[in-house]
């Protein structure tokens, strides 16, 4: 009997093993928290096809709109933690707790970083027919009406509003948010004239920016964009020392295994590395961002710290 149960434990811990190294076996699901058409759908899109090729097995991304994204984090929170169901998103990830009273999930706990994607610049937009031409019109106009100019989002809690509230608070203006359920929207409302500004990644705008639909007033990083070289950053156009990193990066249950989410890190990093990617992000103004997973992980936790106060701070 001893020696059928040894037998038994050594073919259950091969099996156990050659599962795990055939990882994966099955379709890999991507949720991704915003409307189709966003930044973050498509550097999803951009890493999933890639990836799909690399690991053999299909790659789908679902979108999952809605509550600043924590509708497709909590989907993917409580997903089985076996590296089939991963979830993609962006800055405004981790200021959630500090917008939302009653998250169903804990989110640096229920979480395992695996990838930054890409970091991007964000741009400070008006519609092609605005008066505003320019960061310091911006906040003399705000001033001038308090709490009269809107701004637009894609959502609670997103980065675009992560970043429109920096600009809030540190220029001291008073603004009204009008959020949507993503950038797709906020494009077509701000190109049309009926919401006065918004910060929105260059990866999803710079078409309408450069139809003329759109005026790029100013970028939101320290640096200027390579995708749009001649718009002065926000710090040299009128407001010093603002600057906002908007990035996207993606996330596993926080329970997958340690060799599955060093799989997925080598595997999109490898990915980002390739020439014809690197090329595409340029050309959208986006750069990689290379960390291991425990360096994901660590960068998130002083994401959620910084930029949770920001919005701790914005008007409710």
């Amino acid at each position: 009997m001893k020696r059928l149960l040894i037998a038994a434990a050594t073919v259950f811990a091969v099996a156990a093993a050659t599962a795990q190294g055939a990882y994966p076996s099955k379709v890999i699901k991507i949720v991704v928290p915003f409307t189709a058409g966003s930044a973050t759908d498509i550097m999803a899109r951009i890493v999933g096809e890639k990836l799909s090729t690399s690991m053999g097995q299909p790659v789908v991304v679902e979108n999952r709109p809605g509550a600043g994204g924590t509708l497709g984090a909590s989907q993917v929170a409580k997903s089985e933690p076996d590296g089939y169901t991963l979830l993609v998103v962006s800055t405004g990830h981790v200021v959630n707790p500090a917008l939302y009273a009653n998250l169903n999930y804990d989110t640096l706990g229920d979480f395992a970083g695996v990838s930054p994607l890409a970091a991007l610049p964000s741009v400070l937009v008006v519609g092609a027919g605005s008066p505003i031409k320019t960061v310091g019109e911006l906040i003399a106009a705000a001033k001038a009406k308090p709490g009269q100019l809107n701004y637009a989002s894609a959502g609670v809690g997103s980065a675009t509003h992560v970043n429109a509230e920096k600009f809030r608070a540190m220029a001291n203006i008073q603004l009204t948010h009008i959020p949507f359920k993503g950038t797709p929207e906020t494009i077509v409302e701000t190109s049309a004239g009926r919401v006065d500004f918004m910060f929105t990644p260059v990866l999803a705008s710079i078409p309408s920016i450069r139809d003329n639909r759109m005026r790029a007033i100013a970028v939101s990083t320290s640096k200027r964009s390579g995708a749009l070289p001649d718009v002065p950053t926000v710090a040299e156009a009128g407001l010093p020392g603002f600057a906002f990193d908007f990035w996207i990066g993606m996330l596993a249950p926080a329970k997958t295994p340690k060799a599955v989410v060093n799989k997925l890190n080598a595997e999109v990093r490898n990915i980002l590395a390739q020439a014809d990617v690197k090329d595409r992000l340029a050309k959208l103004g986006a750069e990689a961002m290379p960390m291991s997973p425990d360096q994901f992980d660590a960068y998130m936790k002083e994401e959620f710290t910084t930029l949770g106060a920001v919005m701790k701070s914005a008007p409710k």
